[in-house]
Parts: structure tokens; sequence; C-alpha cells
């Protein structure tokens, strides 16, 4: 019987999702650690993407097959057990065949960010200190980004991808200068490694004017420059959001209070 787990976590102190050979403290792995507990048998776990070290989902969906039915409650257990920098939410039955990666049909991220020196956003929103930014500029980027088909040049491994294409239904950037805050939000079928984090890179870098905005339309239509390509540098970690994930046969419940706080003036 296949159950898919609604859950969010705090990356903060995580070294992303994804349980790798030669590092420690991953999500999946406390996730497959505290199933095995419960079950007290291997518990093997899919997720519906990777985030890097650093980066928080607040809305995140993993699956696992059991060989019977439920007959306690799992989701009262696993939040026991578990860190306090992971919580479930919801668990639902749902049929074999369906997978909650591949059957996810949209994504969302949401990457907060301030330019004032702030220790209640320090977990949460990245801190890019005494930067003086054109929003202006940046809302154009942001414009440009929204018609990009092809995300190979903001994709940290575009070698092990089949191929590089990305539908973006959203894309906007959400500013509030008194706050000195902003939001970039960001909504497709699929996301390649670091696009999101590379994506903000390059709007910094727009609106900061170390590039302009046709060099910035170079970059994204992968187009040849003379002098040697300058290298790119993704967007701090901890600001970055997976924030929502959605699938044609199942409403997950809202599960964004954290999100919803930092929204707040940039909406």
């Amino acid at each position: 019987m296949r159950y898919f787990i609604h859950l969010g976590y705090d990356g903060s102190d995580y070294s992303g999702w994804q349980r790798q050979k030669d590092t420690p403290n991953t999500v999946q792995e406390v996730m497959e650690t505290t199933l095995s507990r419960i079950f007290k048998k291997p518990v093997t776990i899919y997720g519906c993407g990777r985030t890097d070290a650093g980066v928080h989902a607040s809305q995140y969906v993993i699956q696992i097959h059991l060989d019977e039915a439920l007959v306690f409650d799992l989701k009262f257990r696993m939040n026991k057990n578990l860190p306090n920098g992971i919580a479930v939410f919801e668990i639902f039955e749902v049929n074999d065949k369906l997978h909650c990666r591949y059957d996810a049909v949209a994504r969302t991220y949401d990457y907060f960010m301030h330019w004032n020196k702030d220790p209640g956003l320090l977990r949460y929103s990245s801190f890019y200190e005494n930067i003086k930014l054109d929003f202006h500029l940046m809302r154009k980027a942001t414009a440009l980004i929204l018609g990009t088909k092809d995300f190979k040049a903001l994709c940290k491994q575009p070698d092990s991808y089949p191929n590089t294409l990305c539908h973006i239904s959203k894309c906007e950037l959400f500013v509030n200068e008194s706050q000195g805050r902003l939001r970039f939000t960001i909504r497709g079928n699929r996301f390649l490694r670091g696009m999101v984090r590379y994506c903000m890179y390059y709007l910094l870098e727009v609106g900061s004017g170390n590039m302009t905005l046709d060099e910035f339309e170079r970059v994204l239509n992968q187009e040849k420059e003379r002098k040697e390509k300058k290298e790119k540098w993704p967007a701090h970690p901890n600001g970055l959001f997976l924030s929502r994930i959605e699938y044609p046969f199942l409403e997950l419940k809202d599960s964004h209070n954290l999100i919803r706080m930092l929204k707040v003036g940039l909406e």
C-alpha cells in the first residue's frame, strides 16, 4: 500500500534533502531512520524533489510503501519522534501507480531577502548588507525569466538532464522598501538543480548594476560571448522555500504559516 506524507522542514541545520554517501544529516536520512524505528524494519522513502543544504520546505511530499494498511496514528508517532525542525501535516493512502515526484504538476518556490540587519529574519531570509538595487530593472529581468523556456544557463548540472526545458507559469518580484525586504516567487512544472538560486543571483546582478538587461538576456539565450563568461554563484540558500506542491488528484492542507508571516508586506 502506498502512502503520501505531507510535511515541512526547516533546512537550516540539514545538508539538503537527499541522502548521500559522504554527506551526513540529510532530511531524507532523518526521515528514513525515524520511520524504520517506528516500523521496526528498514523503510525507504521517495521525495517530491531535492533541496540544497540550508533550503527549507513549507510544503513537501514523500511516499512510502507498506505491505499492510496502517492500524495506528502514524502522523502522531512521526511527529513525536522527529526533530523539532521537521513536522508531518497529513498522510494519504494513494493508488500504487502514483508517484509523489513524477505526478506533481507544479511546484512553487519563494525566495526572501533583506538588506537591513534583522536577527529575526536570519534563518529564513537571505541578508545582503547595504546592497543598492534598482527594482524597476529587476522586475524587467523577472519578466525575461517568465518568457524563458530553456534554463540550461541557470542550471548547476545541465548535463545530468535529458533536457533543460521548463514551463514557468508565474514569476514575480515583490518589494517593500520601508521594511528593507523583497520576495521572489516562481511557479513551474519542473525545476533544475540550483535553478531558483541562480535566478535570484542574476536578479541581484541586474539590480545592483553589475549586469545589464541585455547581458542577462544573452545569458538566458545561451549566446556565446567573445570574452570569457563571468562565473556565476547561487544566491544564499537560507532565503529559499519550496512552498507549494500541486497534484491533480490531491488537495494538500494549507501548511504555510511561516510563509504567510514572511509574506506580510510582500504581496
